[in-house]
């Protein structure tokens, strides 16, 4: 382990729903379901940043100070894979600016992501 771990945490109602719905949209491995405020993401094997999801009473209100983007090659399967699995879309429409195209999604605790095609190359 170095000095540092980067780890997300990430606010939800419902630990089981969302460690469901996250470890479908990340590929990841959910720690053992076990009473208390916390579940764990680890990437298959363990190597990587792990997602810690976090229960809290409260809703979400507002708009996220920070989000998860995730760069894929075909924006319209991704949207429609993750959508599948519980995201609800934010945007109707893609949003492009300087040749990236996205969709702002949200997880079903309402938390904002985006999934996003990178430009196409030369």
């Amino acid at each position: 382990m170095t000095s540092h771990e980067l780890v997300v945490v990430l606010d939800c109602a419902d630990l089981d729903r969302s460690a469901a719905f996250w470890s479908g949209v990340l590929g990841y491995e959910a720690g053992p379901s076990a009473p208390g405020r916390y579940r764990q993401l680890l990437p298959p094997g363990g190597e990587g940043v792990e997602l810690l999801l976090q229960r809290v009473p409260e809703p979400k209100t507002g708009k996220n100070r920070m989000h998860l983007d995730f760069r894929v090659a075909d924006l319209a399967a991704e949207v429609d894979r993750v959508a599948a699995l519980g995201a609800r879309r934010v945007t109707a429409d893609p949003i492009e600016e300087d040749g990236w195209t996205w969709h702002v999604l949200a997880d079903p605790d309402g938390n904002e992501f985006c999934v996003l095609q990178p430009p196409a190359a030369p």
